[in-house]
């Protein structure tokens, strides 16, 4: 899978799914955000979140460089850590 960089207030880094279903956000703070469309797909609503100091999203990214998208964007969070995955 691939992610397209866009910019989007409020984040340093923001980047979408081909399908634009779903996009990984990284915050000043270093939060990084795994967001996904709202049901109008107007806006984005914010799926987990995570530090980047536990999981940076280069890795998060990394993770899913040789994998096809997922039909539902909440699969995605299968491939976070297991301490990161309920929080």
């Amino acid at each position: 899978m691939y992610f397209v960089t866009t910019k989007h207030d409020g984040y340093v880094l923001f980047c979408l799914t081909p399908s634009e279903r779903c996009a990984l956000g990284l915050t000043e703070k270093g939060v990084v955000r795994l967001l996904v469309r709202d049901a109008a797909g107007d806006d984005w609503t914010v799926l987990h979140e995570w530090a980047a100091a536990d999981y940076s999203h280069t890795d998060f990214l990394a993770a899913l460089h040789h994998r096809e998208e997922p039909g539902d964007p909440r699969q995605l969070l299968a491939l976070l850590p297991e301490r990161l995955r309920h929080r």
